[in-house]
């Protein structure tokens, strides 16, 4: 036979408790008249009667030990409001971070604190309960995916001799620092399992807008001339500067400016937070296409895709909003492009759709 359930005393049975207890009954008395086991009642009796003076009230012993229950397994804010949860939970299916989600609830719901919840809360949401099949399934939805959470740690990198030739970040105008204007861009190549499969990421500093190329190979003259290709079908405002790291892929640098009419600036070696905005990206495409994956059997409409993804998805740095939308923002300040309406179906549209709709509009 199988161990009955324990369920915890209700008002009704404490009232019970203080009649009989008025009634100067024993305590085993008692247990009988419940049906109740005599620790059960001689632990309650206890709590509140401690001496001959002492009088047992139901009424506060059931208030407060239903308070103590409720403080015992307080619910968290996203158990609470089952809109809030529905809101994470989309989230996390849609490959977010809790702390872009968090930051995406702030931007569409910034006067109702009720949907406003800090990742550190969605955090301790995940991993309350790391081991319930729940939780797990919620911590596959994860970045990392890890059991628990890890600081991140830093490398620190030495320096090397140049490329040849290059102009260093050094030279680099101050404006560009500061991200004042579009049309300055950082590039990286991405390697596969092999040495000779890879591919190029180009992303745009201010909007953080990016591409995705394809290449056969890394030969310099390979990833100059698909550069050049994807340079060329932008507007003159989108195409001033480029800022690349030290290998030896962009030594026909000279070749793209140019052909491109582009400024090309090289960082220190081994220095990548220098170029943070395209390290940042490529940590992002390494979601998908992970260490050793082998880039010849991704095609350029897969890589297509996932341009489209990341230029759709949210970015804490940009205030929450998507690289499409800030890019859009800056066409309208532009003084070449006045046409709130179609600037408002760009939101959406893949970069090869994008650039397609704007280039007619702009020259």
């Amino acid at each position: 036979m199988g161990k009955e359930k324990y369920t915890r005393l209700t008002l009704k049975e404490r009232i019970i408790i203080e009649t009989l207890l008025d009634e100067k009954k024993t305590r085993s008395e008692i247990a009988k008249k419940l049906n109740r086991s005599r620790s059960t009642i001689s632990n309650e009796v206890n709590i509140w009667v401690s001496r001959p003076s002492d009088q047992y009230d139901a009424l506060i012993a059931n208030t407060c030990a239903k308070w103590t229950n409720d403080s015992k397994y307080s619910k968290d804010k996203i158990t609470l409001c089952n809109a809030l949860k529905i809101q994470v939970y989309r989230g996390l299916l849609s490959k977010l971070s809790p702390e872009l989600i968090s930051g995406r609830l702030k931007l569409f719901y910034p006067n109702n604190p009720q949907m406003n919840v800090s990742y550190e809360t969605i955090y301790r949401f995940i991993y309350t309960h790391p081991q319930a099949s729940m939780n797990m399934k919620l911590i596959k939805l994860l970045v990392r995916k890890k059991t628990r959470r890890r600081k991140s740690k830093k490398r620190e990198g030495c320096r090397q001799s140049k490329i040849k030739e290059g102009i260093s970040i050094e030279q680099r105008p101050q404006c560009i620092e500061d991200r004042k204007e579009v049309g300055h861009w950082e590039g990286d190549l991405l390697i596969g399992t092999k040495q000779n499969n890879c591919i190029g990421s180009i992303v745009e500093r201010k909007t953080r807008y990016t591409f995705l190329v394809k290449l056969q190979n890394k030969k310099a003259e390979t990833v100059r001339k698909e550069f050049v290709k994807k340079f060329n079908k932008l507007p003159l405002i989108f195409k001033k500067t480029m800022t690349y790291d030290n290998g030896l892929e962009m030594a026909e640098h000279k070749q793209l400016t140019e052909q491109t009419g582009m400024a090309v600036y090289f960082a220190h070696p081994y220095s990548s937070w220098e170029r943070g905005t395209n390290e940042n990206t490529n940590g992002l495409v390494r979601r998908t296409y992970p260490k050793k994956t082998d880039f010849n059997n991704v095609s350029q409409k897969d890589l297509s895709k996932l341009e489209y993804h990341l230029n759709n998805r949210p970015r804490k740095v940009l205030g929450y909003h998507t690289a499409n939308e800030m890019l859009v923002f800056e066409l309208l300040k532009s003084n070449n492009y006045d046409n709130n309406d179609m600037v408002l179906e760009m939101g959406n549209k893949s970069s090869k759709d994008l650039f397609s709709f704007l280039i007619p509009q702009l020259e």
